[in-house]
């Protein structure tokens, strides 16, 4: 204890034990101490408050880079592409019969009423589930969140594309007012969000019209929790709206757009500089002023081409070119640099985002798996928060428009579904498929996942695998990718096939 601590004790013990334990701390731990070469930057308000004081403008910097800088699009493109992908989040109803095996009958009659209710399911009937999944993910992670309003039943100017009475509604994060806080109509309104005393959202406050079309932007409506999903980007507890995935790299991206503006402009200019007359000292013209601007009397034309000999110069002129050092030769390292640094604050992978794919296959694949766990953390985000809820409310309405439900199915497993994601891309398919086959014979796999990893469903490959194997036999063809048609053909025929993947006429065993 020092010896102000010891004065300040005489009269404040408390304000005396602050002091020592500030003290411990700032011993203990040399970050927490600010010095010339380190600002010691602190973040001590709520993380509402943080989002209340930068949530508008870096979701609005986010949209003009969306619609203006390529790598920001090429960020959000690969999103889409490794969360959501081409056909979206696909779902495989998995209900089960009373004894425990999947109800293969049911299953397929849902995905039957699930792949056409999605071709036209939201209330505008201008996308489908696949494209409306794409641009809610792209909103999210964009402005750091979106909502969507589930539509059940009759509801005056929703038309349904199906039997079943249910659609949706995506609203930008600007349709729920971020300004809107304290008490709300007997609610505790916190930025927009109503919610009880634990902080669960109860309802939220709508704008009926976007706040910038002018069309009665004031005019809210209350819609419950239950009938609205919030996907939300939160990186702190408590935290009741989102952030954007731009918000760590939004600078950088900045940065990186003015650099390349910037060497764009002096890389043109460069490529615009001709060539200039040198000229000797003044001796070689006369003493009169007036002589030494003889040679600029007239303007000369120089026509230039190829291997071309000039010899129009004045006495003591010589003719030289301009020499620029663009386009810099650095800009390619310094730009790859910046590019790694903002995959690492996105969840997505430098080569993918770059377009550069330099390098062993082991390196591409390590760099591929451990992006992949990135996309993987917001695929079980999107599932959890949109596809799943999504697809459960469209059931409970399946359930309820007068489709049969079997006597035999497992009340507590009209739910279950497996919902696929877009798998991570096989490098080199010979060595992902023999590493495959060496899992399944040893009992570490099974075909299904096999199937799955390759982004499709067990029960529409094995359709048509069966179908491929019935038409074969009934048609007399024989192909390689049947092993199992090699026992009835000879030994040559075995090996033609194997070689030449041709149709062969299978024997007739009457004619043996």
């Amino acid at each position: 204890m020092n010896l102000i601590t010891k004065a300040v004790s005489l009269f404040s013990p408390g304000w005396a034990a602050r002091r020592l334990r500030a003290e411990i701390q700032v011993q203990a731990y040399e970050a927490a101490r600010p010095t010339r070469t380190h600002a010691a930057r602190r973040e001590s308000r709520s993380a509402n408050t943080a989002i209340f004081a930068a949530g508008a403008s870096i979701r609005e910097q986010a949209r003009w880079l969306d619609e203006n800088h390529d790598i920001a699009i090429g960020i959000l493109d690969k999103l889409e592409e490794r969360v959501v992908g081409a056909r979206g989040i696909q779902i495989e109803p998995q209900p089960l019969s009373a004894d425990g095996k999947v109800h293969e009958q049911f299953a397929a009659l849902i995905s039957a009423a699930w792949e056409r209710w999605a071709e036209s399911p939201e209330v505008t009937g201008s996308f489908s589930l696949a494209e409306a999944e794409r641009l809610m993910l792209r909103s999210a992670v964009r402005d750091g969140e979106v909502f969507t309003q589930l539509i059940r039943g009759p509801v005056k100017g929703v038309s349904y594309n199906s039997n079943v009475q249910f659609s949706f509604e995506m609203l930008e994060a600007d349709f729920v007012p971020l300004n809107l806080t304290g008490a709300n109509e007997g609610f505790n309104t916190i930025q927009g969000v109503n919610v009880n005393a634990w902080g669960r959202a109860l309802s939220y406050n709508v704008y009926k019209f976007h706040p910038q079309s002018g069309l009665g932007a004031s005019q809210t409506k209350i819609i419950p929790a239950e009938r609205m999903l919030h996907l939300a980007m939160r990186k702190r507890l408590h935290q009741v709206r989102g952030m954007s995935i731009f918000a760590g790299v939004l600078q950088r991206l900045s940065d990186v757009k003015e650099y390349e503006d910037s060497e764009r402009i002096a890389a043109r200019i460069a490529a615009s500089l001709g060539f200039f007359i040198k000229r000797g000292d003044g001796s070689v013209y006369a003493d009169d002023a007036s002589d030494w601007q003889k040679p600029d009397k007239e303007n000369r034309d120089f026509e230039m081409s190829a291997g071309m000999i000039y010899d129009g110069l004045a006495p003591g002129e010589e003719l030289e070119m301009l020499e620029s050092n663009r386009p810099n030769t650095n800009m390619l390292g310094f730009r790859s640099g910046q590019l790694r640094a903002a995959a690492a604050g996105t969840r997505t992978g430098y080569s993918s985002i770059a377009r550069d794919y330099n390098g062993t296959y082991s390196a591409q694949r390590q760099e591929l798996v451990e992006s992949f766990e990135g996309y993987g953390v917001l695929q079980e985000w999107f599932v959890s928060r949109t596809a799943r809820p999504l697809y459960r409310e469209w059931l409970k309405m399946f359930l309820l428009s007068g489709v049969e439900i079997p006597s035999d199915i497992d009340p507590d497993s009209l739910y279950n579904a497996t919902y696929m994601a877009p798998v991570m891309p096989w490098i080199d398919p010979v060595k992902e498929g023999d590493a495959w086959k060496t899992q399944i014979r040893g009992g570490a796999a099974t075909e299904a996942e096999w199937i799955r990893a390759r982004g499709l469903s067990p029960r529409q490959v094995k359709s048509q695998r069966m179908r491929e194997i019935d038409f074969n036999r009934d048609h007399d063809l024989v192909f390689d990718t049947d092993p199992a048609n090699d026992k009835g053909s000879t030994p040559n025929e075995q090996a033609t096939n194997n070689a030449g993947g041709t149709a062969s006429q299978r024997p007739d065993p009457g004619d043996e």
